[in-house]
């Protein structure tokens, strides 16, 4: 085998180590970081939907007391608030979606639905877990999703919830007396949960892969054609005219020409060696004579 096969050989071995390692390495990371910019993603979202929550407790839902005698306005009610704020966003992000997955809710929309009622349990039966993060198969694709507890902390939540006498007529007449009673102090009432689309970012994270291996493949590429120049001028055509010269001279060529032997590399000191080496033949052959 010659020599520039064995060190192909080689290098094709080591070059296809080398893209399988940073494959798997650089894969893996671009995954998780598109992962990460999903969960940043919905974090964000989802503090908006608080913001909105208390912008309305603090600011919107004192100013409709009044109103409220006569009329129940959903309006006054933060979580319709930030629903509908939201709901804002998903007419032209239609794969977003945000939700306060209630058990026993007063408006029926925000009752909450198989692997939401899941997640209310789980916040509900562990007091210490404040937020839940997890991944499921939607119409629109993978889509990752944040949840947070919502407890009742604020006793003057009871007033709607505690019981159908206590809670306000117009509140009862809009949407009756069947739900949305009975919770208590420091319940775990429900859930929000925001949903984040991961097929964009999965889909550029794969792209920016496919970009970064045909970049790593073309220099592992370009870096052999020249190793492989490199050696041949270096230490195969060098080489192979030294060994040419050395099978004259075993042959008996006394008129066999001198190797030019320039530097002072492992080649250069092979050719001064070979050159000594015929001037004893020669030198030998003609005391034979």
């Amino acid at each position: 085998m010659k020599l520039l096969v064995k060190f192909n050989l080689i290098y094709v071995i080591v070059m296809a180590l080398g893209l399988a390692v940073s494959g798997t390495v650089s894969r893996d990371l671009l995954q998780r970081n598109a992962q990460d910019e999903v969960l940043n993603s919905a974090r964000q979202l989802m503090e908006n939907a608080l913001a909105v929550r208390n912008y309305t407790a603090s600011q919107i839902t004192s100013l409709l007391q009044t109103q409220m005698k006569y009329e129940f306005l959903p309006q006054s009610v933060p979580s319709y608030s930030a629903t509908e704020v939201l709901a804002t966003l998903r007419q032209k992000y239609p794969e977003f979606a945000y939700k306060e997955a209630t058990l026993n809710p007063t408006n029926p929309r925000d009752r909450a639905e198989g692997w939401e009622v899941d997640i209310v349990q789980q916040f509900r039966n562990n007091a210490e877990l404040k937020e839940f993060v997890g991944q499921r198969d939607t119409a629109v694709g993978r889509a990752l999703f944040v949840a947070r507890p919502v407890r009742i902390t604020n006793p003057a939540c009871l007033q709607c919830h505690s019981s159908v006498e206590a809670a306000p007529k117009t509140m009862v007449d809009k949407y009756g007396p069947a739900n949305g009673f009975g919770w208590n102090l420091n319940e775990v009432v429900a859930a929000q949960i925001m949903s984040v689309p991961m097929d964009l970012p999965l889909k550029r994270a794969e792209q920016t892969f496919t970009v970064f291996m045909g970049a790593l493949v073309g220099v592992f590429v370009a870096l052999g054609v020249v190793l492989n120049a490199m050696i041949w001028w270096v230490v195969v055509r060098p080489v192979t005219r030294l060994s040419a010269l050395a099978d004259r001279v075993s042959q008996g060529d006394l008129e066999a020409p001198e190797f030019p032997a320039a530097g002072r590399d492992e080649i250069a000191v092979l050719a001064q060696s070979f050159s000594r080496m015929r001037a004893s033949v020669v030198q030998a052959m003609k005391m034979l004579e």
